[in-house]
């Protein structure tokens, strides 16, 4: 028999209603013959309502007794499941994290998993049971909970599918697998049937909210073949696995954009060894990630350096810029938090030249500056003003036909 580890996040099992169909679907798939380990998270809206309950109490909650906090949301997710599969008279067994020993480091709010000891589940799977696992949390050598961050239930069943070498890792959610780009923006955006993991990685890092950045890259890592699924209506989904010789190599796959962007620059700063390192470490200092960087020298030996970085952060990078821009001898600090990111990705690039002198074009014809651009193997990330964002995008959709089956 087959295993395969399912994952079913927030709306999927946001309401009795809905766990009681969760239920139904995975009775149907024990009646194919699969051996089945179910991650569910939090009911939707739980974990934004904990949290608020810590923020009642103390606006900075102590991590530690957050995590303890948090992980209540699954536990009730794991037990109302069960009693429905019970209920119908599947055997099934709920486990916490801590039950199952998902052993995490002690970072609370973002613990990375170590090791699983799946004893447990192994013995209830040959005896018949489904196994429902919360998502999302785990244990560190302590015995303290811990979580995994947002998202992290995603994580969790990966983890699991490499632990418990499942045939597949399917993630059910609110859409029906990853897209050419965001439907709501482009109608015509189509369902892509594979993906390779490489693609996912950079559609995931760029903006797109389908996949969990760590799971992905665990899944990667692992090789667990991964499918996004919708909870509420039947299909293939989305299959996301290493690069095969049969794989549609298609130019581009899909196009991410994202709207949480900055960028700041300091003008007129003296080019020397050292002046990009003496910008950036201030910004690292104040745990503020950069992106993407520009360094412009001009014929009087000073330089302008400009980099983005999360939109949340721009007003204290800017506080840290003007602190040191008289020691840096700079004419000017300046900045804009509307900006937006939209990138090209696709392996096909690879053995493609002119992808982006193609994509320049496009966007000029219709009138839209960039501001800043990046490159790699198989990603073209271009910045522009916020206002051309769905111009930008369906323009570039419509130019690469990405509607078309290829």
């Amino acid at each position: 028999m087959a295993l395969i580890v399912q994952k079913y996040g927030g709306t999927s099992v946001g309401s009795i209603e809905r766990i009681e169909c969760v239920a139904d679907k995975l009775i149907r798939f024990k009646e194919q013959g699969h051996d089945l380990v179910v991650v569910v998270s939090a009911m939707s809206g739980e974990t934004n309502r904990l949290v608020e309950l810590a923020r009642q109490i103390d606006t900075q909650p102590v991590p530690r007794e957050l995590d303890v906090l948090l992980s209540t949301g699954e536990q009730v997710t794991i037990a109302l499941l069960s009693m429905a599969l019970e209920k119908r008279g599947q055997a099934a067994r709920s486990y916490t994290g801590a039950q199952v020993q998902i052993l995490t480091d002690s970072a609370h709010n973002k613990a990375r998993i170590r090791e699983i000891d799946d004893r447990n589940i192994h013995a209830d799977l040959a005896a018949g049971r489904i196994v429902v696992v919360a998502g999302f949390q785990g244990v560190d050598e302590k015995g303290n909970i811990t979580t995994l961050g947002r998202g992290g239930s995603d994580t969790t069943a990966v983890a699991l599918a490499a632990g418990l070498k499942a045939q597949e890792c399917q993630i059910y959610t609110d859409v029906d697998g990853v897209y050419t780009t965001d439907p709501r923006m482009v109608p015509e955006a189509r369902r892509l049937k594979r993906i390779t993991f490489e693609e996912m990685l950079e559609l995931a890092s760029l903006g797109s909210k389908v996949l969990q950045i760590r799971a992905v890259e665990f899944a990667g890592k692992y090789n667990v073949p991964l499918r996004v699924l919708s909870s509420f209506e039947e299909g293939e989904g989305t299959l996301i696995t290493y690069e095969e010789e049969e794989m549609e190599e298609a130019l581009i796959s899909g196009i991410a954009f994202n709207r949480d962007e900055a960028k700041l620059t300091i003008v007129g700063v003296p080019d020397q060894p050292g002046i990009a390192s003496a910008i950036l470490e201030p910004i690292s200092d104040a745990n503020i990630e950069v992106d993407m960087i520009v360094q412009n020298i001009a014929e009087d030996s000073t330089t302008d350096f400009t980099f983005t970085v999360h939109r949340n952060d721009y007003e204290r990078a800017m506080e840290i810029l003007n602190k040191i821009s008289s020691n840096l001898k700079a004419r000017e600090v300046s900045g804009d938090n509307k900006i937006v990111k939209v990138s090209l990705v696709g392996v096909g690039m690879r053995s493609h030249a002119g992808i982006a002198s193609k994509m320049f074009r496009v966007l000029a014809q219709e009138g839209i500056n960039i501001r800043m651009i990046s490159t790699s193997e198989i990603k073209i990330s271009v910045v522009i003003d916020e206002k051309y964002l769905e111009l930008g995008v369906r323009a570039l959709h419509e130019t690469f036909e990405l509607e078309k089956v290829s």
